[in-house]
């Protein structure tokens, strides 16, 4: 039977080659995702249009394959991603001709002598067509059009990177120059049975050209078929010479150096001013970044967390609003501790998606009938789900703080340091008795609050699981969140809410209080000194990602695809790419020194007739090729491992342009057709494009480009601010001079207004 369930496919023709997808939720005809993906490119971003493309997954029990339906799409063109968009969206139906990728080399010449006029155009090559056929292929031919006159190139078969190096010529009479018209090439996919497939159309001169889509748009269905609610924006920046922003930077380091006095300004209070609430976060998570990069990021919080503490008075508030210094923070924990969060969280969320219980507390969500019988009496009652599920979210919480609480030593230095410089503020500024807590708050309020209790409630937004938690679970995790806000809370706010049927998880709340200040204590007990200054996101030995994936077997006779991939666990850090047939310490691992890596690729399907593929070339110092295909579980994993490659070898000195999207098999290559091993390869490489995390690599002159934006865009309210600074300083002045006239003049009183007349014109 046909269930509704739907995961989103996001493509456009720069990302051809990096597709995005959502995870599938299942039986819902009102998914939500809530998914964020972020695409960086480091070249000036060429595309058409953006297209999002809701797919239908149909999965079959018997042998645990899922079919993909195309359903319905929105397409969104270029223009109005610059500012923003964040608007609903009416569903089309699917449009092939309108789904085209990749580029065409050609060259047109008019022919013009004595005895004819002719068009003679030179069909060279094309590049990343979008495949058409069942195999991940296309059988391109190219078409030139004009007026009624048309030619067609011959047919390369099995190709998404034909090479036709053919010569096609029109012969034209002399008044259809002189009336004009458009020369237009097609490039189409035959097909024996049926009709031909449209993969784009250019106008020509000489040169690469980009294919364009047919144009036959369809109507606007009214929001019959549906609607989408999309949030993309499209930011474009021209990043200059590091010499250009070093004043910058000098001006943001010597705020945190030598930091004034808590009511003066700097250039970081002046940038938390002219930000907004939905910029601030992207501003923390580059202010973190530039002061990680310079080896300042305690500094630079400990300054920020200075002013937010002096100037709050109660302490119930204290870093309760979307502050640049708790942005800065929560930034500062995901950028230097998502290791560490895996590390702890990750076996007891594998436990909760594993185990599948049906955990309610809640008398008014209570449903007997998603129960599984408890006892042999029959059904079960709402006591025993009550009493079923106040057992097993106990022991879940028992896990969960007893991972965080023995986690000391797993926990990054400079997040220890960070807590232990937030601890002395908050207790230098609430000394009093009745305060006592609130320095423990401050810390828990950022390590449970901020960060445990978002990655239990969606471990999907923060890499923990791949895909989302099906109804059932997500209530628990649910349920446990809010348990673990309670005790980074240290039980201070237990039957005050609404919610009194936690009640029952009370008790284990209240005695984990005593275990976790002991924590916090202990977290916050290390030597400044001892924690050398972060320089980086993560350190060149700790590994940034880890897995099983499936390698290639190159060695040997060629196998079929299916026996040729063999299972192995593959390492990443910043200074090599292992792997081995387990994880075991005993197992000898193979190594690819990541500056030796040239080229992190996908993989087309027909090379293998396998799915989500990508190949990984290094150099030798002998100047040796060496390929390595391995295969993923899905396009995100696939994603994943690419922009992780890829970011830890982005300043490598030897990546190269071009790329071989095939595998060399039978004495030819699978992508291009061609014979020579050795031929230059067929397809742009796109080692500038990867998915913004948590992992990125340090960019200082990205990073500070970002910032002088936001004070470009913010110049006006920047104007204001001084005024209105200057102003409250010469009225300062002016009340100054006042109480000394008052004291050293012993005048008239007529004098005396006179004399304050003319001061207070003077300096007006």
């Amino acid at each position: 039977s046909f269930c509704h369930c739907y995961f989103l496919r996001l493509l456009s023709q720069l990302f051809a080659t990096f597709p995005c997808r959502t995870a599938t939720v299942w039986k819902n005809l009102n998914p939500f995702w809530g998914e964020e993906y972020t695409l960086l490119h480091g070249c000036v971003l060429d595309f058409i249009h953006l297209s999002a493309t809701c797919v239908a997954e149909i999965a079959e029990s018997i042998n645990s394959m899922s079919t993909y339906f195309c359903i319905y799409c929105v397409c969104v063109v270029k223009c109005p991603l610059c500012p923003g968009l964040d608007n609903w969206l009416n569903l089309t139906r699917v449009d092939p001709d309108e789904e085209v990728q990749g580029e065409i080399h050609l060259g047109l010449e008019l022919l013009r002598d004595a005895k004819r006029i002719g068009l003679r155009c030179h069909f060279i090559e094309a590049r990343d067509l979008a495949p058409r056929d069942i195999s991940g292929t296309s059988d391109p031919f190219a078409r030139i059009l004009f007026n009624n006159h048309s030619a067609e190139t011959s047919i390369i078969k099995k190709t998404r990177y034909p090479h036709w190096s053919e010569t096609l010529e029109l012969e034209l009479e002399t008044w259809e120059l002189t009336e004009g018209g458009n020369v237009t090439v097609e490039v189409w996919d035959w097909d024996m049975v049926g009709k031909n497939d449209f993969l784009g159309k250019t106008p020509v001169l000489q040169g690469w050209f980009r294919l364009l889509p047919l144009g036959n748009h369809e109507d606007d269905a009214g929001g019959k078929l549906g609607a989408l609610r999309l949030k993309v924006r499209l930011v474009e920046d021209r990043i200059l010479p590091s010499m250009y922003y070093q004043p910058l930077i000098d001006l943001l380091v010597e705020s945190v150096i030598s930091p004034a006095e808590v009511e003066d300004s700097s250039p970081l209070t002046m940038l938390e001013e002219v930000t907004t609430v939905e910029s601030r976060q992207d501003v923390a998570m580059t202010l973190v970044k530039i002061y990680l990069g310079q080896g300042l990021v305690v500094p630079f919080l400990d300054y920020l967390s200075t002013r937010e503490v002096n100037h709050t008075s109660d302490p119930n508030t204290l870093f309760r609003s979307n502050s640049l210094a708790s942005k800065a923070m929560d930034q500062f924990m995901k950028a230097v501790g998502m290791l560490y969060l895996h590390e702890v969280l990750k076996p007891i969320i594998n436990r909760i998606f594993e185990e599948k219980k049906y955990i309610e507390l809640d008398p008014c969500k209570i449903d007997l009938n998603r129960t599984r019988r408890i006892s042999f009496k029959g059904a079960a009652s709402e006591a025993e789900v009550r009493e079923s599920s106040v057992e097993m979210l106990q022991g879940y919480l028992s896990i969960v703080v007893e991972s965080i609480v023995g986690s000391v030593a797993q926990c990054p230095p400079v997040m220890r340091v960070a807590f232990k410089q937030l601890h002395k503020r908050v207790e230098e500024q609430f000394p009093e008795p009745e305060n006592e807590d609130v320095k423990y708050l401050a810390i828990s309020g950022f390590f449970f609050l901020r960060f445990f209790a978002p990655a239990i409630l969606t471990p999907k937004l923060f890499h923990l699981r791949d895909q989302h938690a099906d109804t059932r679970t997500s209530r628990t995790l649910l349920l446990l969140a809010k348990a673990v806000q309670s005790v980074g809370n240290l039980g201070l706010q237990l039957g005050h809410g609404k919610e009194l049927w936690m009640e029952p998880l009370h008790p284990i709340i209240l005695c984990s209080v005593a275990s976790v200040k002991d924590f916090l204590d202990k977290l916050i007990d290390i030597d400044q000194d001892s924690a050398p200054p972060c320089r980086a996101v993560f350190l060149p030995s700790v590994t940034v990602k880890e897995g099983y994936l499936q390698k290639h077997k190159a060695e040997g006779p060629q196998l079929l695809s299916r026996f040729a991939f063999k299972k192995r666990y593959f390492w990443l850090s910043s200074e090599t790419l292992s792997y081995a047939k387990t994880l075991d310490l005993w197992q000898v691992r193979s190594s690819i020194p990541i500056q030796c890596v040239c080229v992190v690729e996908r993989v087309d399907e027909n090379a293998f007739q396998q799915q989500h593929v990508m190949q990984v070339v290094a150099k030798d110092n002998d100047g040796q090729i060496h390929t390595i295909y391995i295969q993923c579980k899905n396009v995100n994993e696939l994603n994943q491992w690419l922009s992780a490659i890829r970011k830890a070898s982005i300043y490598n000195e030897r990546m190269l342009p071009s790329f071989h999207p095939g595998a060399y098999r039978s004495g030819k290559w699978t992508c291009c057709l061609q014979a020579n091993r050795a031929t230059l390869g067929c397809s742009r490489t796109h080692s500038a494009v990867t998915l913004g995390d948590w992992s990125d690599p340090l960019d200082p002159d990205a990073e500070t480009q970002t910032i002088y934006k936001q004070l470009l865009q913010g110049r006006d309210k920047l104007r204001s601010v001084a005024y209105t600074l200057i102003l409250g300083h010469l009225e300062a002045m002016i009340n100054l001079l006042q109480q000394t006239v008052c004291r050293i003049i012993s005048l008239s009183q007529g004098v005396y207004i006179a004399t304050l007349g003319l001061l207070s014109s003077h300096i007006h």
